[in-house]
Parts: C-alpha cells; sequence; structure tokens
C-alpha cells in the first residue's frame, strides 16, 4: 500500500476587489495534481517558481486548505480540513523548511525548538525532555550541549540541521522537505544532503522532495513530478526522466542544467538546440488554447508525459 496518495489535488486561492471585497477571479496554484509515494522512497517535485510544487507541499501537511481533492495517507483521507483524520497522522508528517533563518524562532534556545513537537503530542519529564533532545542533536551531527545556545550562534547548514532534528523528533513516516538546501553554499548543501539520506536509510523514512534543481532532484529522488502552473507536466522515474524526457517544458528545465561534466558538452548543446527549435515551431502541441498542460497520459507503467491526442 502507498504511503502517501494525491488525487485531484486543487488549491485555490481567491482573489478580491471592489468596494465590498467581493471574489473577482481565483489564482489556481494546484489544479489537479495526483501522486503516490511509497514507504522509503524519495517523491521528487520540480518546476520553477510559481509551478505549484510548495503549495502542494503545504496543502499536504494542512498548512494550506485545499479547495478539492483527496490526500490519503495510509489509505485515510486526511485532507478535510482539521478533522480527526488529519489530526491523528499530523505527527506521522512533519516538514522541512526553505529557510533555516527564518523557521527556527530566534528567541527560543534550541531546546525549546526541537522539543516544541515533543511537548504537543508527548507527555514527559523535564529531565527525559532534554535526554532526547540531546539524542536528537547527536544524531544530527550537533554537540548535545548546544540546546541552550540560539539559533543565531549556528551557521546557515546547523540550523538546517536544527531543523531536521525537530522534524525527526516525534519519528514521522513522512517529511516534507521544502527547498531544503537552497539558501545554503554549495559545499554545505553536500553535506546536508547526504545526511539526509543517512536517517532516511537509518530511520526509514519517506520524503517529499520539493526543489527547482533538477541535479539535487537526480542525486536524491527515485521518481519526479515536473509541475508547470498548478499542473504535472511528467512523471516518471528518475531514468524516465532524464534519459527519455517526453514533454518541451521536461526538455527545456534538463537543457538549462550547467555543462559541469565536459564529456556530455556537446549533447547537451545538441539538447538546446533541439529544444528551442521545437519550442518555437511546436508549443502550441504541448499545451492547451489557455496554455495549461493537457491530462497525463501513460507511456510506460511508471512513465506520464501531458500530451495531446495524436490524430
Amino acid at each position: 500500500m502507498a504511503l502517501l496518495e494525491v488525487r485531484e489535488l486543487k488549491v485555490h486561492f481567491p482573489v478580491y476587489g471592489g468596494i465590498f471585497r467581493r471574489v473577482i477571479d481565483r489564482v489556481k496554484a494546484v489544479d489537479g495534481v495526483n501522486l503516490i509515494i511509497e514507504p522509503g522512497h524519495t517523491y521528487g517535485l520540480v518546476g520553477e517558481s510559481g509551478s505549484g510544487k510548495t503549495t502542494t507541499g503545504r496543502a499536504i501537511i494542512g498548512l494550506n486548505p485545499i479547495t478539492s481533492g483527496k490526500i490519503i495517507f495510509e489509505g485515510k483521507d486526511i485532507g478535510n480540513g482539521m478533522s480527526s483524520s488529519r489530526s491523528r497522522y499530523r505527527k506521522d508528517i512533519q516538514m522541512i523548511f526553505q529557510d533555516p533563518y527564518s523557521s527556527l524562532n530566534p528567541k527560543k534556545r534550541v531546546l525549546d525548538i526541537v522539543a516544541e513537537p515533543l511537548r504537543n503530542f508527548e507527555r514527559m519529564s523535564a529531565r527525559e525532555e532534554k535526554r532526547q533532545v540531546q539524542e536528537l542533536l547527536t544524531q544530527v551531527g550537533l554537540s548535545a550541549e548546544t540546546i541552550h545556545k540560539y539559533p543565531h550562534e549556528f551557521s546557515g547548514g546547523q540550523r538546517q540541521r536544527i531543523g531536521i532534528a525537530r522534524a525527526i523528533a516525534l519519528k514521522p513516516k513522512l517529511i516534507i522537505a521544502d527547498e531544503p538546501v537552497s539558501s545554503l553554499d554549495v559545499s554545505v548543501q553536500a553535506q546536508v544532503l547526504n545526511f539526509m539520506q543517512d536517517i532516511q536509510e537509518k530511520l526509514n523514512l519517506t520524503y517529499l522532495f520539493i526543489s527547482h534543481d533538477l541535479g539535487i532532484i537526480r542525486h536524491m529522488c527515485d521518481y519526479i513530478g515536473i509541475m508547470y502552473k498548478g499542473r504535472h507536466v511528467e512523471q516518471g522515474t528518475t531514468c524516465d526522466i532524464f534519459e527519455n524526457p517526453q514533454h518541451i517544458y521536461t526538455k527545456r528545465l534538463l537543457a538549462a542544467i550547467p555543462d559541469l561534466d565536459p564529456g556530455q558538452r556537446e549533447s547537451r548543446r545538441q539538447l538546446r538546440q533541439l529544444v528551442h527549435q521545437e519550442y518555437d515551431e511546436a508549443y502550441s502541441q504541448y499545451f492547451d488554447h489557455e496554455g495549461l498542460a493537457f491530462d497525463l497520459k501513460a507511456l510506460s507503467t511508471t512513465h506520464f508525459a501531458a500530451l495531446p491526442e495524436r490524430g
């Protein structure tokens, strides 16, 4: 059984206007997303800013109300606001936020930051709480003696490790990682990503990994979903997406990856040339008259792309 299944998820935000602040329009941030994540796997959600990937993650964890659709976690629909089902499973789904500088309360010590989810869901003495927080900090590679420090006393990578310690405090089954390394230096990014893979194996975690960086996605993920204007344009295994991309938008994202490997520069140059020519000549074949993606069509048992019917 899948750990998480999202069916036809829609998140629309009202736009108000006029003297009486009436709803005059709606922003379709997420408009019919479907995805499945198996236990122990990492699903990568990719797209440019405004594609709806972060809104999707926030809707799954309950930070954004959904307009319609289903969010099924361990066979139970938890998408209906503050239902008993969502409350019961809230501790099993945690989030690592994008910015380690703003996601940690600067007025609280590390002890209180990491202990916050424990206080919400567990009952324990102050001594036991302190011991557990120290164990969590050690688990993420920080000294147990740092519990009395404040966030400003740590580097960016260390702050993100504190955020990870907070996320794993309740031993969740699913962690939503929203651009967890985008604000860090490249050298620190590698350390945090490798660490996230290590704890995934040790704790049997499942990740929904949100990023705009395809290089990171390729390194971290088993399965990938490409988003554009609130919809999926392509889904597939890492091999499907990188070795056999089908949608023009996916091809453009891949063509934009820097040429770090000299052996791939010529093939990358040819891909860019092909993509730009195809994009200019056949854009209308990949999107409907409103510029939105078509429905996904199965290309194989693992690979799906938003392609029109060929007549």
